[in-house]
């Protein structure tokens, strides 16, 4: 059966459900992989809700089988851990309304134009946390800064200097790097400057290939 899209090489998030190459989030709860989408909902650095009725709890299919692989190894060696998915799917039309609120401001070199494309908009891009055997969420406290803090406390690229200065603490770096492995063994690869945004597979070629969801 051929899926028909709504124009060539992309995809309306209303018909993602009827499209082959997407997996839903939830599907993923038994591997360890917990969901709490931030813009579903106005727990987010707009402090509104920015995906309305959109269904957006969906990866790639390659995405997720990489997050799959990414949880377990996580358990294997922090046992009872999982991971929080804080945002995964990002239409392009919601992409096109952050950068209407953030373009020429210092925000914005935190989203991707939209004209480039997010990867979040491929389904190839996750940003995650971590959850404890307890299921308390690594948030800013032990992290040193929160999802979406928009500061170069969020830099990865800055570690070493944030150690040095006591900026962050060797805890706080030490579950950022420990999220970053288990990414990692996913496939996932970390960005220069938020710790908690992976992409799954080279930009360009996502670009290129992938259908993008509108």
């Amino acid at each position: 059966m051929i899926f028909a899209m709504s124009h060539p090489g992309r995809v309306r998030v209303e018909e993602i459900a009827r499209h082959p190459a997407f997996r839903r989030l939830g599907e993923l709860h038994a591997a360890g992989v917990a969901v709490d989408l931030r813009y579903a909902g106005s727990n987010n650095f707009a402090g509104r809700i920015l995906y309305g009725g959109l269904d957006c709890a969906w990866l790639r299919e390659e995405a997720a089988v990489g997050l799959i692989d990414s949880a377990r190894w996580l358990a294997l060696r922090r046992p009872g851990w999982r991971l929080l998915v804080l945002d995964a799917l990002r239409p392009q039309r919601v992409q096109e309304a952050i950068w209407a609120d953030v373009a020429g401001t210092p925000d914005a070199a935190y989203f991707a134009d939209p004209a480039v494309g997010s990867m979040h908009s491929y389904g190839m891009a996750v940003d995650v946390t971590l959850l404890d055997a307890r299921g308390r969420e690594a948030g800013a406290a032990e992290m040193g800064s929160g999802f979406d803090e928009m500061s170069e406390a969020s830099h990865p690229a800055l570690h070493a200097e944030h150690l040095a200065s006591g900026r962050l603490s060797a805890a706080q770096v030490g579950l950022r790097e420990l999220l970053r492995e288990a990414m990692a063994a996913g496939g996932f690869a970390g960005i220069t400057t938020e710790w908690w945004h992976f992409d799954h597979g080279p930009r360009e070629h996502v670009r290129r290939q992938y259908p993008r969801v509108e």
